[in-house]
């Protein structure tokens, strides 16, 4: 296991920032925009997942991988807090995002047993993986962000990469029952894509001026040609 140590780096995203920092493309500017109102809860929803079996790990290797993940998480949360409040300020409804994401989730922690929430958090580490691989694999990926947006979203994408195996193997140790595990991840892949394509909307019905059709088809056409 690589190891894993939070960071804080600063990102100063400022006024100065254009509203429009996916290489000035308004579309890809709202699609990963919607990505990022969903993390900060995110993020505070897998450290509560991951916490809840930290006593129950035998493993001092995973026991001092699981701080690191928990460091990692926080300043994740916090960092792609501070891009989302800079496009609020822009006119964007980053924060009923936020909200529907804290409110859902909070209904999660109600509802589900901590086995299946530790289970459905694996599920979605294990699509912020494919994410970090992507940016980190593909340098035409985030061509033409903005620097100060794009250093953002590297070290994410690293930090995503050395803590990616954590969930699960706390699942694997603590839980390992392959039917919860399977049948969730089914569950929240299908929960993924609607809510991703929900947010999207939330904040393309929000703009006054919006792009044409093909524009717009063009714009998340490029997100799933990668895949």
């Amino acid at each position: 296991m690589s190891t894993i140590t939070p960071r804080q780096p600063q990102f100063n995203l400022g006024d100065d920032l254009p509203t429009w920092w996916f290489d000035r493309d308004i579309i890809k500017t709202l699609v990963m925009t919607a990505q990022s109102c969903t993390f900060p809860e995110g993020e505070r929803y897998f450290i509560r997942s991951v916490r809840h079996f930290q006593d129950k790990v035998k493993n001092p290797v995973l026991k001092k991988a699981i701080r690191g993940f928990i460091g990692q998480e926080a300043h994740h949360g916090n960092a792609h807090e501070d891009l989302n409040v800079l496009m609020a300020r822009r006119g964007l409804p980053t924060r009923k995002i936020e909200k529907f994401a804290k409110n859902g989730l909070a209904f999660r922690d109600r509802t589900m047993s901590p086995e299946r929430r530790l289970a459905m958090t694996c599920a979605l580490e294990h699509f912020t993986a494919m994410l970090a691989e992507l940016v980190l694999t593909d340098p035409e990926f985030l061509e033409g962000m903005e620097p100060r947006v794009k250093a953002l979203w590297v070290w994410h994408a690293i930090e995503e990469s050395e803590h990616k195996a954590v969930a699960f193997d706390v699942y694997q140790e603590t839980v390992g029952d392959y039917w919860i595990r399977s049948s969730q991840m089914v569950a929240t892949s299908m929960e993924f894509i609607f809510f991703s394509l929900l947010h999207f909307s939330t904040l393309y019905r929000s703009l006054e001026e919006k792009p044409g059709l093909w524009d717009t088809v063009k714009g998340i056409g490029y997100f799933l040609g990668p895949t």
